[in-house]
């Protein structure tokens, strides 16, 4: 993902109010999710992986995507912004349910993600060269008339990505650490509210070195725009909308943020692949890369979540080789 340096933005933009997802919300996605959707497995010990690689679309954000599009009318057009895989998790739920769902990416997004998206008949557009760029165009498409799925500042995405903790608590009862990739906290948010109302469960959030948009705006109590370098987790990079109400259920329910390095990433891709046979994108490689590098106490049974798969095979090997 090419640098991308802080920059004001849009002042005509105004801000959205959005209210954080309920327990009750975190049970009703959880039943759309798990009626729809086949558990992921949890594989190996000290550390678990939860193999979201395995979802139909290559990532965990099917499942936000799949909750929010369900609670929208279905006259109502819909729009997102999305490094690649927020996109497939809508394009693949706008699919299954009959609907229509245009996908804004910038034209440096993932070759890979961009052709799944192609290959599920999505309305691509694709403008600016970062994931803010994106951003900022679906806001103005949705200001004329759309409902904007954002992949982290949505109560219903939130709410969806929950179900991962559901699942969890199936598949290893007790106390744990589960780890997990922060790009935007959407993912952290959910789990975070779902690990409150557990016993001896701890959240950690995992950012790229390159892209801390998140912990900046949890350190500063509000959205802050961050400078965001090149990173192979490309789908963690880029800045966060002002006002996500993922800062504060980030700081609130997140017991915990680590950065992990490009190296630190590249060796877990590596690992997973060749240990562990589970292919994973960079990002989705994040919680894993802070749990080989001795980011995360082990004081408890430790649950990395493989967030997502969609890279090129070019990508993979070149990473592969790298070692």
């Amino acid at each position: 993902m090419p640098a991308s340096p802080a920059h004001e933005r849009d002042s005509t933009m105004t801000l959205r109010e959005i209210t954080a997802p309920t327990w009750a919300d975190l049970r009703k996605a959880w039943t759309l999710v798990r009626a729809t959707l086949p558990a992921t497995p949890l594989v190996g010990r000290d550390p678990a992986y939860k193999v979201e690689s395995l979802q139909p679309t290559g990532s965990f954000k099917v499942r936000g995507a799949l909750t929010a599009l369900a609670a929208i009318p279905a006259d109502v057009p819909v729009v997102t912004a999305s490094a690649g895989n927020h996109g497939l998790g809508l394009a693949w739920a706008a699919q299954r349910l009959g609907r229509t769902a245009t996908i804004v990416t910038a034209t440096t997004a993932s070759p890979a993600k961009v052709a799944a998206l192609k290959a599920l008949g999505a309305d691509l557009v694709q403008v600016g060269t970062s994931y803010d760029d994106a951003e900022r165009h679906a806001l103005r498409l949705a200001a004329e008339g759309a409902r904007f799925v954002s992949p982290y500042n949505d109560a219903a995405v939130i709410a969806g990505q929950a179900s991962i903790g559901f699942e969890l608590a199936d598949q290893l009862p007790g106390p744990m650490t589960v780890v997990c990739g922060v790009g935007g906290g959407g993912l952290a948010s959910g789990l975070g509210l779902w690990a409150k109302n557990q016993s001896g469960v701890r959240v950690v959030g995992v950012e790229a070195a390159a892209s801390r948009a998140v912990s900046a705006a949890v350190a500063a109590g509000r959205q802050v725009d961050v400078e965001v370098g090149p990173t192979l987790a490309d789908g963690m990079g880029g800045n966060i909308e002002p006002g996500s109400i993922t800062i504060g259920l980030v700081a609130e329910h997140v017991h915990q943020l680590v950065t992990v390095t490009e190296p630190q990433i590249r060796a877990a891709m590596r690992h997973l692949a060749l240990e562990r046979g589970i292919v994973a994108e960079g990002s989705g490689a994040a919680a894993a890369a802070a749990v080989l590098a001795g980011l995360v106490p082990t004081d408890r049974p430790v649950v990395a979540v493989v967030s997502g798969r969609n890279l090129t095979a070019q990508s993979l090997a070149t990473v592969l080789l790298d070692g």
